[in-house]
């Protein structure tokens, strides 16, 4: 495996702590710049929304760039926006600040995962491409819980300065390893939110099979933009899976955004706990995403739904026993896993459901992940402000895989309808 992946998959575990770092830093963020919860959480909804708006564009004006100056301009602004949040006194700048990384963090993941299965022969894209997104997944076991003690020893800012350091390390790294030109294709690879496919990257990496181009600096001819959204509006079922994809985020992040404070000021364990929490959650991502990439393929329907009457019970428990220290730690690495693990097998429906539009079909993936990772805390939030206690935000995850059920479940309904509709056709 050539040592530019693995730089690349060091730029994003940097990103992927940046996003999920808040978790164990909204109280100190909040005392630090006099605002509430409730707006220091908002922070990763931010976030969210630069991802969900920057996708889909990413991944259609970088398409032709050359990669390593895409890298590294991308790259660039995200460092530039963590030393401006670590320096800023003020909560606006922030929230701007937090936007523009989201935007500078979609454009890197539009260019790097074609520029990792272009560095590598046939055989080994999915191994490329799951070393890329599975910096994502490390992030949450090693990059999010180190963030949280850091924030403890040295406040806060600390953390955006050590994903600035780390960045920085992965910027000198791609100019001396990630070569000049195009590669071996100009089409960008599906922007697949790593958080769902760390295990699965194989299918985007299977999906991407960009031509050869005659010279480094030929311009290359991607799937028209319209043939590739025919196909998706076209695609059955697809819209609500990506609903049903935000809803589920929508819960992890609901919960996730407000687990500091949580285990601090409801179940009573020490700011020196959060950490522990974190990692376990992230380890639990870590299993729930190989598991899915083990067995979602055998059968899809069966894990997604499971997995989600899982979580909506799961959450609803974690909301009664919130309270009692061991029932939390021991259900923190478990919704850690069914969270992920369902998030990965819907990105490979999502995927599986788009056929040839693969690119696109990766860019509105990751928007409706990122809608939910927006709307979750949002929601969150209000559920604090109304004086719901700590315990809110995890009622309010609970509800919202209620929803999600109900959408999956019409999407069944909608599937069988079909088939009988098509079998009728068939007698007639």
């Amino acid at each position: 495996m050539p040592f530019a992946v693995y730089v690349l998959g060091l730029a994003v575990f940097a990103q992927g702590t940046s996003e999920f770092m808040l978790s164990g830093l909204v109280s100190a963020i909040a005392a630090d710049l006099d605002v509430s919860l409730s707006a220091a959480g908002l922070l990763t909804s931010a976030f969210a929304v630069g991802m969900v708006l920057g996708a889909p564009p990413m991944a259609l004006f970088s398409r032709t760039w050359p990669r390593r100056r895409a890298l590294l301009l991308f790259l660039a602004v995200f460092i530039a926006v963590h030393i401006v949040g670590a320096l800023t006194p003020g909560y606006g700048v922030l929230l701007a600040a937090r936007f523009v990384g989201a935007l500078a963090n979609a454009g890197f993941w539009a260019v790097a995962l074609a520029a990792a299965v272009s560095m590598v022969p046939d055989g080994l894209r999915g191994r490329a491409t799951a070393v890329v997104v599975g910096g994502v997944t490390i992030a949450c076991v090693v990059g999010v819980p180190a963030g949280a003690v850091l924030g403890e020893r040295w406040g806060w800012r600390a953390a955006f300065w050590a994903v600035a350091v780390v960045s920085l390390l992965a910027l000198w790294a791609i100019t001396r390893s990630v070569p000049g030109g195009r590669g071996r294709g100009g089409g960008t690879a599906p922007v697949a939110d790593a958080r769902g496919t760390a295990s699965a990257g194989q299918v985007p990496g299977r999906a991407q099979a960009p031509a050869p181009a005659p010279a480094p600096t030929s311009a290359p001819a991607p799937t028209p933009v319209r043939d590739e959204l025919r196909l998706l509006l076209t695609a059955p079922h697809l819209r609500l899976t990506l609903l049903t994809m935000a809803l589920v985020q929508g819960a992890t992040f609901c919960a996730f955004s407000y687990l500091e404070p949580l285990l601090t000021r409801t179940t009573g364990l020490t700011t020196t706990w959060v950490p522990l929490a974190l990692a376990l959650f992230g380890a639990g991502a870590f299993l729930g995403v190989g598991a899915a990439g083990r067995y979602a393929e055998r059968r899809p329907t069966a894990f997604i739904a499971y997995g989600m009457a899982a979580l909506a019970l799961g959450w609803s428990t974690l909301a009664l026993t919130a309270g009692r220290p061991v029932a939390a730690l021991v259900l923190i690495p478990l919704l850690g896993m069914l969270a992920f693990g369902t998030g990965t097998a819907l990105i490979t429906r999502v995927l599986g459901l788009a056929g040839r539009s693969s690119t696109l079909a990766g860019a509105f993936g990751t928007s409706a992940f990122n809608l939910g990772a927006a709307v979750g805390p949002w929601a969150g939030g209000l559920a604090l402000e109304a004086g719901g206690g700590y315990r809110a935000p995890v009622w309010v995850s609970a509800a919202l895989m209620a929803l999600a059920l109900l959408t999956e479940g019409a999407r069944r309904l909608r599937r069988v309808r079909s088939r009988e509709r098509a079998s009728g056709s068939t007698v007639g």
